[in-house]
């Protein structure tokens, strides 16, 4: 069978810098609904329509067709006051706490519009005695990626699935792709 419309697909892949550097993979298969909500990159959508199990290819991926440009508008500079202790590079929080959104000079817009600045995901990059930098950017924004895919099953799609527009699955590595998926259609929701 082959990737089309109303097909299941189980890939398993492997996320590279353009010089090699291996950044992130899947884990193990993962499966998706082509073309569905939880379907892959739509560049990576396009060069699995029509193949078969076996398929494998390395795909390059401009900033546009994976995780967006750096946006510099998702960078933030904030009082260490606002942040339990003890805080450390690497921390994650959901907005930013003690922010009411009443402070209109550190206003963040996402980059959609329709979203709440208080739904992004910003991770500390920095700190000093006094600051911490903030950052809701995906870590591969601004960076042309290669992607090696290996596509191991196609199988049609079940009512359900086409209804809700996603793949049933038990398998934990989904996880994996479904925060793949998110931080490309909402930057700032994964690091």
């Amino acid at each position: 069978m082959a990737v089309g419309e109303n097909t299941v697909v189980t890939v398993e892949f492997w996320i590279m810098s353009t010089d090699g550097e291996a950044l992130d993979d899947s884990g193990g298969p993962v499966s998706f609904l082509y073309r569905g909500l939880d379907s892959l990159l739509p560049r990576l959508d396009d060069g699995l329509e029509g193949k078969t199990a076996g398929f494998e290819q390395t795909f390059h991926l401009e900033p546009s067709d994976a995780f967006g440009d750096y946006d510099p508008e998702l960078l933030r500079v904030e009082p260490r006051s606002r942040f339990p202790e003890p805080i450390e590079v690497g921390m994650q929080f959901e907005g930013v706490p003690g922010d009411t959104g009443d402070d209109e000079e550190t206003e963040v817009e996402p980059d959609d519009g329709e979203g709440d600045e208080n739904a992004l995901i910003f991770s500390v990059t920095d700190l000093t005695d006094d600051k911490v930098v903030l950052d809701a950017n995906h870590p591969y924004a601004g960076m042309a990626l290669r992607v090696r895919i290996k596509l191991l099953e196609v199988r049609p799609a079940d009512q359900e699935e086409i209804e809700q527009g996603y793949a049933d699955s038990e398998d934990e590595s989904d996880d994996v792709l479904d925060a793949l998926i998110e931080a490309r259609r909402n930057p700032g929701t994964l690091h």
